[in-house]
């Protein structure tokens, strides 16, 4: 099953925490200095806050593939939509390795499509100067590159 994924930048991460443990009635998943995660059934969401972006409110949406069979069928998708494709084959972010594709609506609203292959230490590259070659591909690529 799919699972709906929201990130969110936030200007002060333990306030987000509090706020975010009463509207979810629980602890985050996962919670670092800069990072915080809520992994929910009730709603099924994949829920995270960070420091690291520059602008606070919602930084991208996406859906978390439990297998890279379920990844490939959402990426097929994103080539219908007819909008530029950023993979990445392998990349460490938000303390874990995924498999991701990225593309943008028509109002150029980030979509994440990933799949998560392991748990990290460290929270990884930022991508938002690689998403950013989104806007300067004229069709989306063909294949996946990292």
């Amino acid at each position: 099953m799919k699972r709906f994924h929201v990130n969110m930048t936030v200007k002060d991460l333990d306030k987000s925490i509090r706020f975010y443990n009463e509207l979810f009635a629980t602890q985050p998943t996962v919670r670092k200095d800069d990072y915080a995660k809520w992994m929910l059934d009730d709603p099924f969401i994949n829920f995270s806050v960070s420091t690291k972006g520059e602008i606070a409110g919602i930084d991208h949406v996406g859906i978390q593939a439990n297998d890279e069979a379920e990844l490939a069928v959402i990426r097929e998708r994103l080539v219908k939509a007819d909008s530029p494709i950023f993979d990445q084959d392998a990349v460490n972010c938000c303390y874990a390795d995924s498999k991701k594709a990225w593309i943008r609506d028509p109002d150029g609203v980030a979509w994440e499509t990933f799949h998560t292959t392991g748990q990290t230490t460290n929270y990884g590259d930022d991508t938002a100067p690689e998403r950013a070659r989104l806007e300067e591909n004229p069709k989306p690529s063909a294949a996946c590159c990292g």
